[in-house]
């Protein structure tokens, strides 16, 4: 069974060439939004993804009406592989039915993947880099030497470790992971 989704991105936009097209591809049911797809939640598209079954085809009028990111489409159309359910997209002439559409998919995958280690690569040569001229990465601590001296005094004179905290900007629990004898445990 073919299964037709379409969307388009605001209310006053028109849904009827998508939906032509979609049935002109002989699909049997047609989900549609009319939705950003930015969004997440996008209610046609989830009824439509849980009507396909194994050996289904999934179709849409052109990439684009599934989202803006080539990785997401790419991950998308891996998860409908997976699931065995064929892909096609009629304005891109991309169709998983056939080999010749398959190695284009795989193509594209492949070359998202190669992108994904190129930018781990160089993220890595990065830091590496960073760590040589003394920088380590991570948010500053907020449990400076002074704090922990100024938490001490406090302690000592009787001051309640919430308020020591509340005093100098941190939290109960980052005072007793610097001062456990704070907590009375110790």
């Amino acid at each position: 069974m073919k299964i037709g989704y379409g969307r388009v991105s605001t209310k006053d936009q028109n849904l009827d060439i998508q939906i032509t097209a979609l049935k002109k591809a002989d699909c049997e049911k047609v989900f549609t939004d009319k939705i950003s797809g930015m969004k997440n939640e996008r209610p046609g598209l989830t009824d439509a993804l849980n009507h396909l079954r194994t050996g289904d085809t999934f179709v849409v009028w052109k990439l684009d009406r599934l989202g803006r990111s080539v990785k997401n489409l790419i991950s998308f159309v891996e998860d409908l592989e997976r699931d065995e359910i064929n892909f096609i997209s009629i304005t891109d002439a991309i169709d998983t039915t056939t080999p010749s559409g398959r190695f284009f998919f795989h193509m594209m995958a492949s070359l998202a993947q190669m992108e994904r280690e190129l930018i781990a690569e160089r993220t890595k040569a990065g830091l590496k880099a960073a760590r040589k001229q003394g920088r380590i990465g991570g948010r500053p601590r907020k449990m400076t030497a002074t704090k922990l001296e100024a938490a001490k005094q406090l302690l000592l004179s009787g001051t309640l470790p919430k308020d020591v905290a509340k005093d100098l900007g941190i939290s109960v629990a980052t005072l007793y992971r610097w001062l456990p004898a704070a907590n009375g445990k110790e």
